[in-house]
């Protein structure tokens, strides 16, 4: 799994971050930062739904 998340449209919802705190948090503008760009499997499902959740489609994450 990869996680990216881009801040040229991220909205600072911060959704990602309370979901999924090990792979994600926020800058002091509020923008997404990632953490872990290739999590652990134990956090894949977090991540996976603070993809899901993120009203701007800033993060995402794909299969490798």
């Amino acid at each position: 799994m990869r996680v990216t998340g881009d801040r040229n449209v991220c909205v600072g919802a911060g959704l990602c971050a309370l979901t999924a705190p090990e792979v994600f948090d926020q800058d002091d503008d509020g923008l997404v930062t990632v953490l872990t760009p290739r999590p652990e499997p134990r956090a894949h499902r977090a991540a996976r739904q603070a993809a899901d959740l993120c009203p701007s489609g800033a993060v995402r994450v794909t299969e490798e």
